[in-house]
């Protein structure tokens, strides 16, 4: 079995995540992958699960958070 490395749990369904860098990750839920790898919006804090938007190297979960910080429609990149 292997262990999260988030919560410790030692879990047989645990699985592998490998980054864009190649770094590979093992956790037993997605709770615990999106606390270890998912970007966090900078103006309300809550873990970016979706297709957020940037400006500026700054990621935000959506519109209107961005705009919270100053920033408008043509500022912000959509990756989706």
């Amino acid at each position: 079995m292997a262990v999260c490395e988030i919560c410790h749990n030692d879990y047989e369904m645990a699985f592998e995540v490998r980054t864009a860098e190649g770094v590979v990750h093992v956790f037993d839920s997605i709770e615990c992958a999106a606390q270890k790898i998912a970007p966090t919006c900078v103006n309300c804090l809550c873990r970016i699960l979706g297709h957020g938007m940037q400006a500026d190297g700054q990621f935000f979960c959506c519109a209107h958070c961005a705009r919270e910080k100053g920033l408008s429609r043509s500022q912000l990149v959509d990756h989706a």
